[in-house]
Parts: structure tokens; C-alpha cells; sequence
């Protein structure tokens, strides 16, 4: 039997958007509904319904919302009991996201998170593999829903940068990586925490003469493990012009491993909480040939 449309109000700020429900079979992504678009910061359409054997329901939306934070994503849903007298819970959501814009993959990550860099204005189609729970109602469903939501956010202007000079590691070898950091933008300030993380349990290391790096510590006092994998490094005078630079000696064994960079900065706005930001940094590779 099909289910009627219903609107669905999303409110941001002073803006009501109505967005029409789209239902799905179980399991299987349902038909992809026009683009929602607006000014406001999030955006949400209904994606799907998920349904059990035993008549549960999970009535799923998907929301996004881009910005100098990222790409965020988040799958709220309404699950309903099978039972004569139905009774309607909020549950709780798990899973991945993946979103397309153009027809190419742009961005990816689990829900709900800020898992991705925002590629900026435009229509996204938004497909997520989504695990809906509700204890009270005894509903448990997986299933696939995908919802099209149009992003008016205007892409971020880069405030930061990382640049290595080398993007491959050999094993049985010990590779020295020059990494400067810039920082392009004048908002903010000039600290900057900078982290390099290579696979845990292959054996690599990772090493510096710079006393604004460490192996991070681990284990409760007085401990004194360090993950060698690992490296962080505390900059406190970028400026525009003014990059960082530090060298980084990475010891591979037989396995392989590739090392990963990331930058946290600090662009405040007065008291707030949620302030700074996070930048993926380039990826140094491993090659076995």
C-alpha cells in the first residue's frame, strides 16, 4: 500500500522548509527526491523507510550542511513498533554516507560526523547505509536510503596549507620528509598543532631533532610509552609568509606503511566553543616494488 507524502518542516534560523517524504522498500535505496534548496545552513529531506519482517518502520532523513567545519552529515529518524498499536520512537542512527556531485564521488564518512572537506555549493546526491535502533520499541533495521539536497554555503577560502617533498616510502628503509606549513590566511592566529600518524603495528617509526615535535605519551603515570607511529608538533609563529618547517626521519621494516598529516588551527571568534579547524594534509605513500 503507498504512502502519502507528507511534508516535513526543518527549521533554521527563521526559515521553514517543507520537504516531501519519499518512502523506501527494505533494504534498497528509494526513488531519489527533487532537490531541497534554501539559505539556510543544514539542509534536510526525508530519504527512506526502512521496514521489518515484523511490520518495525524507520522513517529516515538525511540532513547535511557544509562550511569552513566541513561536509556534515547526520540520518535522524522516527522508528514506529509493529504492533497493532503502533507506537513512534526516536532512534538512533549509525552507519556511512557517501556523496556524488556531478555524477563523481566527493566526499565520504560514518554518521553522524564532519568527516569530509565541503567541495563547496551545489547538488549533492547523498546515499547512506544506515543502522536505525530504537530499545524501547524493539526496532532494529539496516537498510539503504539516498536523498538529493542543493548546499548554497560558498566554499571556504583556505586559511592553511601542507606540502612535503617527498609521497613515497620504500621498506628496510629510513626516509627523511621535509613537511612546511603555511598559513595563507590573516584571521586567527599563529598556533597550529601539526600530526603525522603512519599504521599502527607495522613497525614504522616516526623521529625529529625539532623540539616543537614529541612522540605522543600513552598509558596512565607513570608511563612512559610513547607511540613511535606517531608524531605531533606544536607551532606557535605561523604567519602568512612565515611557514613552518620540520624534517622528519621514517623508519620502515619489511611491512609497509604510509603516513598521514593533519593540522589543527586555532580561528577564533572571540568566546566560542566551537572555534578552529581541521585540515587534511597530504598522505606519503609506500611502494613494495
Amino acid at each position: 500500500m503507498p504512502i502519502r507524502p507528507r511534508s516535513v518542516p526543518v527549521l533554521a534560523g527563521a526559515a521553514v522548509l517543507c520537504l516531501a517524504l519519499v518512502p523506501s522498500a527494505w533494504g534498497r535505496p528509494g526513488p531519489v527526491p527533487k532537490p531541497a534548496e534554501g539559505t539556510a545552513s543544514t539542509l534536510c529531506a526525508p530519504a527512506g523507510t526502512l521496514r521489518g519482517a515484523g511490520g518495525q518502520r524507520a522513517a529516515v532523513s538525511l540532513c547535511a550542511s557544509g562550511g569552513a567545519r566541513g561536509l556534515s552529515v547526520s540520518a535522524p529518524a522516527t522508528c514506529t513498533t509493529g504492533s497493532r498499536a503502533a507506537v513512534r520512537y526516536a532512534c538512533a542512527t549509525s552507519g556511512t554516507w557517501t556523496a556524488r556531485r556531478d555524477g563523481a564521488t566527493v566526499a565520504s564518512g560514518t554518521l553522524p560526523g564532519a568527516d569530509a572537506t565541503y567541495p563547496g555549493p551545489g547538488t549533492y546526491e547523498i546515499t547512506a547505509s544506515v543502522h536505525a535502533r530504537s530499545e524501547p520499541g524493539g526496532v532494529d533495521l539496516r537498510g539503504t536510503v539516498r536523498a538529493k539536497l542543493r548546499l548554497s554555503a560558498p566554499k571556504p577560502a583556505p586559511t592553511h596549507r601542507v606540502e612535503v617533498d617527498r609521497r613515497v616510502l620504500r621498506p628496510d628503509t629510513v626516509t627523511t620528509l621535509t613537511y612546511t606549513v603555511h598559513r595563507d590566511s590573516d584571521a586567527g592566529d599563529g598556533s597550529a598543532r601539526f600530526g603525522l600518524i603512519g599504521e599502527e603495528g607495522s613497525g614504522v617509526e616516526l623521529a625529529t631533532d625539532d623540539a616543537r615535535c614529541v612522540n605522543p605519551l600513552v598509558g596512565r603515570h607513570p608511563s612512559t610509552d610513547r607511540l613511535m607511529h606517531s608524531l605531533d608538533c606544536a607551532f606557535t609563529d605561523l604567519q602568512p609568509g612565515r611557514p613552518a618547517t620540520v624534517r622528519v626521519r621514517v623508519a620502515l621494516k619489511a611491512a609497509c606503511s604510509t603516513v598521514v598529516s593533519k593540522l589543527g588551527y586555532w580561528m577564533p571568534r572571540g568566546q566560542d566553543v566551537f572555534t578552529g579547524g581541521m585540515l587534511v594534509g597530504p598522505t606519503v605513500g609506500c611502494d613494495r616494488s
